[in-house]
Order: structure tokens, then sequence, then C-alpha cells
């Protein structure tokens, strides 16, 4: 698997001007959020303690393993981060919620890339930075790796 500062320095060439990556951090939210919402719809079991195991928690669970892999400290935020939105995802417990905030999260993630980068998405090139979008916005707050200046 390719070094998480590698990967993360790729996408930012992709992403390296203020409005793009201003659509991105409301983009990026709402497509997980909206992906969430639409997987808590589909049930797996129950555990032995009452929780309904779905759709959302198998995938948070099978990216946070990725993200452990790339990078523990990121991995354990961003496993939070997601634990917060399959949250809010339940709590609203409509997955065409979750349809509408899918869309209007790619909504602004094309706007980002044909008004302000001028650039086609980094997935186009990649498809591992579908979920190395994420990381980069938490990194971006959090800055646990110091990228290269833009």
């Amino acid at each position: 698997m390719p070094k998480l500062d590698a990967l993360l320095a790729d996408y930012a060439a992709y992403h390296a001007t203020k409005g793009n990556v201003t659509c991105h951090f409301v983009g990026i939210p709402l497509i997980v959020f909206g992906l969430l919402s639409m997987l808590a719809a589909v049930p797996l079991g129950t555990l032995g303690t009452g929780f309904e195991w779905t759709l959302a928690e198998a995938l948070v669970l099978v990216v946070g393993v990725v993200y452990l892999l790339l990078d523990v400290r990121l991995a354990l935020a961003m496993i939070a981060a997601s634990a917060l939105l399959d949250a809010a995802a339940r709590l609203l417990g409509n997955p065409w919620i979750g349809v509408l905030a899918f869309a209007v999260g790619w909504v602004f993630q094309a706007i980002g890339h044909a008004r302000y980068e001028k650039k086609a998405p980094a997935f186009l090139k990649n498809a591992l930075h579908l979920l190395v979008g994420p990381l980069f916005l938490l990194n971006e707050v959090l800055h646990v790796h110091e990228l290269a200046a833009r």
C-alpha cells in the first residue's frame, strides 16, 4: 500500500485552490453522511447488546482498517468522525435524506473542480483517492502530516 504522505501530496496537487478545498470541506462530509445514511437502511443483524448492525457500520469498519494501515492517529480520528456521521444518519433514519446529501455533496465537488481548480478530480487518476479525500480534510484540520506549501 502506498505511504500516506505520498497519497496526501498527490491528492493535494489536485486541490491547490482555496475555493476547491472549501467546496470539499462541505462536499466530502455530505457524501460520507449520505452514503452512511443510505447504507444504514441495509440491516446485517443484531449484536448481543441489541445494537442493529447495518452495512453502514460494516463500511466504517472496513475503511477504518484501511485507514489504520495508512496512519493510526488519523485513522482513529477518522473512525471517530465516521461514527458521529453514522450516529447522525441513524438519528435521522431516512435514506432519502442520505440520497439528497450524497447528491449535493457531489455537486460541491464538481463546482470545486470546475470553477476553482479547473482540474479533474484526483480519484479519476487513482480510485484510492476516494478514501484519501476525507483523510486529507481531517489532516487539514489536525495537521498530523505536513504537506509541502501549496
